[in-house]
């Protein structure tokens, strides 16, 4: 199982939000290159890497930083954050991202997600936000009538077949994952799963390793790696 360190932006800097709440924003650099380094030579393969201003704001300010993230760190960057246009998508992937996250999109705009997996097949992943058994979108800040198993099913059938699963609740709480949630999504239909949210410690993804014959295949860890609840090298040893 892969164990994904997130790297979130937001005005350049290196930052972690508590339930998705951008007035509950702690600081940890303002030098996200040198983060996404750290991360890589602790081992991780893998990096998230989320334009908050693009989800928020859809102003994409970040898109440099993520670019010279992905040129120089020499992990494989999967890109999330206000993907919302097909410019946006292709300037993703031209800067090297291997997979881009739609999440809005998704939920509101169903060719748009054909035409992105008809163009760049697995490339193109999923969000699964949830917050008290809805979807959520637009920067987690919009509430839908849909629920996590509906998304899943609506967008597998368009040929999707990865999915990055947040309890949005969680996201940056300490509080442990949701194996509810992210059994719903793989019982959906879910193919490869990535799990987010809460995540606090190795008896943690531990936890969601189980879930890993049923297609999980990572775990996104941002706070805990950040405050120092777990050692990235550690978790590689344990669960990677």
């Amino acid at each position: 199982m892969l164990v994904i360190p997130a790297v979130d932006l937001l005005d350049g800097k290196v930052v972690r939000l508590s339930q998705g709440r951008r007035d509950q924003v702690t600081v940890y650099s303002d030098d996200p290159v040198a983060v996404a380094r750290r991360w890589v030579t602790g081992g991780a393969r893998w990096l998230h890497v989320v334009d908050l201003n693009g989800a928020f704001e859809g102003t994409y300010s970040n898109f440099p930083v993520a670019e010279r993230i992905i040129a120089s760190c020499g992990a494989q960057v999967e890109f999330s954050g206000g993907i919302r246009t097909k410019e946006t998508l292709t300037r993703a992937l031209a800067a090297g991202a291997v997979r881009v996250v739609l999440g809005t999109k998704a939920c509101e705009d169903p060719t748009f997600v054909q035409e992105a997996v008809d163009r760049y097949g697995r490339k193109i992943a999923v969000a699964i936000d949830a917050s008290a058994g809805r979807v959520v979108s637009r920067g987690w800040v919009a509430s839908t009538t849909v629920t996590p198993a509906q998304l899943v099913r609506s967008v597998t059938m368009l040929g999707v077949e990865t999915f990055i699963c947040t309890d949005v609740s969680r996201d940056g709480t300490l509080q442990g994952p949701n194996l509810a949630l992210l059994q719903e999504a793989l019982e959906a239909g879910a193919k490869a799963l990535i799990a987010s949210g809460g995540i606090a410690s190795l008896d943690d993804l531990r936890r969601i390793q189980t879930l890993e014959p049923h297609g999980v295949i990572g775990a996104i860890v941002g706070k805990a790696l950040y405050e120092g609840t777990i050692d990235l090298q550690e978790a590689i040893r344990d669960v990677g």
